[in-house]
């Protein structure tokens, strides 16, 4: 046969061969074509288990345990290996009065080390929160709950008094488990290695770290979760890299080292040259200039404080700092705030009528082109220092606005401050005249913290020590209130009030920023758009994937 076919070969023309192998290819590409769209017309590229992925992080971990956790780089790494309870809950209910809640455990649920998961570790986790000597910062969420064993797989809560966003925090409560801390003393608790090495319940368990001579910690290393009860992971290992600054870390990506990496400055997008995918994610929190009126008379007077806001250009300073991916505000209800709309902006600017109200307040320019006004024997100036943290972006927008408020005879000196120090002291004293700093907010509209004139001093943080009985009444009636509708009609009215009496100068809600490479799938197939804290950009960190194949439909 094959003797046969050489013949019939030898017997065309030398244009009817070349006929011949011209149809002949034509149908072989047509069957590739045919057989091509056959296979993606029956199949479907999905995720397969493999490969790992390198996460950049600017900073330290210092515990990695959810009840210590208390800088970026501690609650990133315990978001892929602490569940929260939402994930282990089979059902949960409250009752009619929302004082006492249910919840009940799945089966089967386990530790990485094996031990299995029960009620006695939700409760030790929260009398651990609650327990003075470990310095919890969760403790404030925790007051006054108590938490009673029904059975081994339920457990009763039960509140000092209504509070309807309570499902909220007891949903995001990550559990630690009992059997590995319940023998260190609480005043121990924070030196125990399991903070370093930690047990936990999720996607990914603890494999390796590595540290410098120096003491610092460059790399994390974690596997994959072979037990786990959920959806397992299928990047088969996680690594988190350390670097000092974020320039280091763009370095990094741009050599390959690392896949991803969180951006803290829009402009540091056009340093990034490596091929990659940005992901931009609302924040539930805002940022303002918080006027102190215990330390300059003038902020008193609500006309300084409408000339201020007036006068501050936030789009110019949203436009110059964040490009699109922050959006000015008006109010403290931003983001997510489960029932607010958070694309109205209506803040009006306009220096002719901030001048205009100044004028006719009778705050009046002199030689030195700073305003100023008799008030009893005092000759107030609108002069005051504008503190800020050492944050590149607030250190802008300090300089944006000192520059606006120059334009209506208003003088700010700046003063930078360390991020600790704002915490520690500036914010525990209220040592300041004007504060640029932020809000995070949470998925729940709970005010109370921030506008409830109960919060004026430490540990409160009303900022803006702000006092308005409507307002107090509104916010504790929010929180009480398990009607939806109901709840929605009175934050707009607490929205409203807060933006008529203007005690701060809200500026703006920025974005999260992600980069990674190409080669990563999944990061957008989440829940939510918006996050409170940058670790929840890891909160369906189970969903990343690199590896593919086709496979029948």
């Amino acid at each position: 046969m094959f003797l046969g076919l050489i013949q019939i070969f030898k017997s065309f023309s030398k244009k009817e061969l070349l006929t011949f192998l011209a149809s002949f290819f034509i149908l072989l590409v047509s069957f590739s074509l045919f057989f091509v769209e056959f296979i993606e017309s029956k199949t479907k590229i999905t995720p397969v288990v493999g490969g790992q992925y390198t996460e950049g992080i600017v900073g330290q971990p210092s515990f990695i345990n959810p009840i210590l956790a208390i800088s970026d780089a501690d609650r990133d790494i315990s978001e892929i290996i602490f569940d929260d309870l939402s994930d282990f809950a089979e059902s949960y209910k409250a009752d009619q009065n929302g004082k006492i809640w249910h919840y009940r455990l799945k089966e089967n649920l386990k530790w990485h080390d094996g031990e299995k998961i029960t009620s006695d570790d939700i409760i030790f986790t929260i009398e651990t929160i609650q327990n003075p000597d470990v310095y919890s910062p969760l403790a404030q969420n925790w007051q006054g709950v108590v938490a009673t064993r029904v059975s081994e797989m339920e457990v009763e809560f039960r509140l000092p008094s209504q509070y309807a966003f309570f499902g909220a925090i007891l949903k995001d409560l990550n559990p630690i488990p009992k059997h590995i801390f319940a023998k260190i003393p609480a005043v121990n608790l924070r030196l125990s290695n399991y903070n370093f090495e930690p047990v936990g319940s999720g996607p990914y368990k603890f494999e390796a770290f590595h540290k410098k001579s120096d003491g610092y910690i460059d790399l994390y290393s974690f596997r994959r979760n072979e037990n786990y009860f959920g959806h397992k992971a299928y990047l088969e290992k996680f690594n988190f890299a350390f670097f000092d600054r974020d320039e280091e870390m763009i370095k990094s990506f741009n050599s390959g080292d690392i896949d991803g990496m969180g951006v803290s400055n829009y402009r540091d997008i056009s340093k990034v040259f490596f091929p990659n995918k940005i992901f931009s994610l609302g924040e539930n929190k805002y940022y303002a200039v918080f006027l102190n009126s215990y330390t300059h008379l003038a902020f008193k007077d609500r006309n300084v404080r409408m000339a201020l806001n007036l006068s501050t250009n936030k789009d110019g300073i949203v436009e110059k700092i964040f490009g699109k991916d922050a959006s000015p505000i008006d109010g403290p209800l931003v983001g997510e705030s489960l029932e607010i709309d958070n694309n109205v902006f209506s803040g009006e600017f306009s220096i002719e009528k901030a001048n205009q109200i100044l004028e006719k307040s009778g705050w009046i320019l002199n030689e030195e082109n700073v305003r100023s006004k008799k008030i009893g024997k005092d000759d107030i100036k609108l002069e005051f220092v504008l503190t800020a943290p050492d944050v590149q972006f607030l250190k802008e927008t300090a300089e944006l606005i000192k520059e606006d408020w120059q334009k209506i005879g208003v003088k700010a000196d700046i003063k930078i401050i360390s991020l600790a120090d704002i915490n520690s002291q500036i914010i525990k004293t209220r040592d300041y005249q004007a504060l640029v700093f932020g809000n995070i907010l949470g998925e729940v509209p709970d005010l109370f913290s921030f506008w409830h004139s109960s919060e004026k001093f430490y540990p409160g943080l009303n900022l803006a020590l702000y006092e308005n009985k409507e307002v107090d009444r509104l916010i504790k009636s929010v929180r009480s209130d398990f009607d939806f509708e109901s709840r929605k009609k009175n934050l707009w009215k607490i929205q409203s009030l807060i933006i008529s009496d203007q005690p701060a100068i809200f500026l703006y809600s920025p974005n999260y920023l992600h980069i990674n490479k190409k080669t990563l799938f999944g990061f957008d197939k989440r829940e939510s758009q918006y996050i409170s804290f940058q670790s929840e950009r890891l909160k369906n960190v189970e969903n990343w994937y690199i590896k593919t194949a086709r496979v029948f439909k």
